[in-house]
C-alpha cells in the first residue's frame, strides 16, 4: 500500500477517436475528505454504446469518482455534468430515471424477500406511464442475472454472490439508460463474473452507456471497450484496452511486474504476474 503511494505517475495519456457526445463527464473533479485527497483533477467521460472501466489499486479513487459521476457524493473542486446538465441541477428522481447505481456493499438488514428488493427499483417510475412496464422488467431483470429461484428467499438468507445478484437485478429492472457498477464481479464465481460482464456488454450495444469498476485486468480487457486507468487518485491513462494495459505501465501503476500479451483467439490484451 505504501510503495503505490510513492509511485510517480507518468503524464496523463488518452486517445482520440470518440464519435458520440458524453453521456457522463468529468471536468478537473477533486475530492477531499479529512485532509485526504481521494481525487486529484481527474477528468473522465462515458459514452452510449461502450462499456468503461475503472481500474487501479486500491485506493486509487474508482469507487470515488463513479460515486461523484452517480451524484451520491459531492465534488470538492471541478465539475460533473449528466447530458450535458450540471449533476446539481437534477432532481433526486429526474437522475434516478437517468442513472442507476450498482454499489459494492448489498446490505439489507430487513428480511425483504429477493423479489421484492428487485422490484424497488422500479419505484423511480411510480405514477408514470412506464408504471405499466414493471411486472415485464422484474421478471426480464430477474432472468437474466439467474435469481428466479431465489425470489421467494430472504435476503438475508442469501450468500454474498446471490445478494450481488439480486442487487444487480434491481439495478436492471430500474431501466435506466446509463448503468454504474462498482465491482460487480467482486463476490460472484466464474460462471456469474462473466455473466455479469456479458449484461454489461449486451446493455452498451443496445445504445445504453455502462461505466463498471473492476480489480480484475483480464476482466476489463475482455469486455470493456474503454478503460480509464487512476492512482492515488489521479488518472494515469484512459482509452481502448490496447492503449492503456501495457505491460510497462501496469507494472509501474501496480508495483507488480506483469507480461502483456494478445489472447490467442480474441486478441484482447492477457495481463500475467511475472512469478
Amino acid at each position: 500500500m505504501t510503495a503505490q503511494a510513492e509511485v510517480t505517475l507518468p503524464a496523463a495519456v488518452t486517445d482520440a477517436a470518440l464519435p458520440l457526445d458524453p453521456v457522463l463527464s468529468a471536468c478537473g473533479v477533486g475530492v477531499v475528505i479529512d485532509g485526504a485527497t481521494l481525487l486529484d483533477g481527474v477528468d473522465f467521460e462515458a459514452r452510449p454504446g461502450e462499456v468503461h472501466a475503472l481500474i487501479g489499486p486500491n485506493g486509487a479513487g474508482k469507487s470515488t469518482l463513479l460515486g461523484v459521476l452517480a451524484g451520491d457524493r459531492a465534488a470538492t473542486s471541478g465539475s460533473v455534468q449528466v447530458q450535458g446538465r450540471p449533476i446539481g441541477s437534477w432532481r433526486l428522481r429526474e437522475l434516478a430515471r437517468t442513472r442507476a447505481v450498482l454499489l459494492q456493499q448489498h446490505d439489507v438488514f430487513f428480511p425483504f424477500t429477493a423479489g421484492a428488493v428487485v422490484a424497488m427499483g422500479r419505484a423511480p417510475w411510480r405514477g408514470t406511464p412506464a408504471e405499466d412496464d414493471d411486472e415485464r422488467l422484474i421478471a426480464a431483470a430477474v432472468a437474466e442475472t439467474d435469481v428466479v429461484h431465489l425470489t421467494a428467499r430472504t435476503v438475508p438468507s442469501l450468500s454474498g454472490g446471490e445478494r450481488a445478484r439480486v442487487a444487480l437485478a434491481r439495478v436492471l429492472a430500474q431501466a435506466a439508460p446509463t448503468l454504474l457498477l462498482d465491482e460487480p464481479t467482486a463476490a460472484l464465481d466464474l460462471r456469474h463474473q462473466e455473466d455479469v460482464l456479458r449484461i454489461a456488454r449486451s446493455r452498451s450495444r443496445a445504445g445504453d452507456t455502462v461505466v463498471v469498476v473492476l480489480h480484475d485486468l483480464n476482466l476489463a480487457a475482455a469486455y470493456a471497450d474503454r478503460i480509464t486507468l487512476l492512482a492515488g487518485g489521479r488518472l494515469v491513462a484512459s482509452g481502448s484496452p490496447d492503449a492503456v494495459l501495457t505491460a510497462e505501465r501496469i507494472t509501474e501503476v501496480y508495483g507488480q511486474a506483469v507480461e502483456v500479451i494478445p489472447h490467442p483467439r480474441t486478441g484482447a490484451p492477457l495481463i500475467l504476474p511475472l512469478r
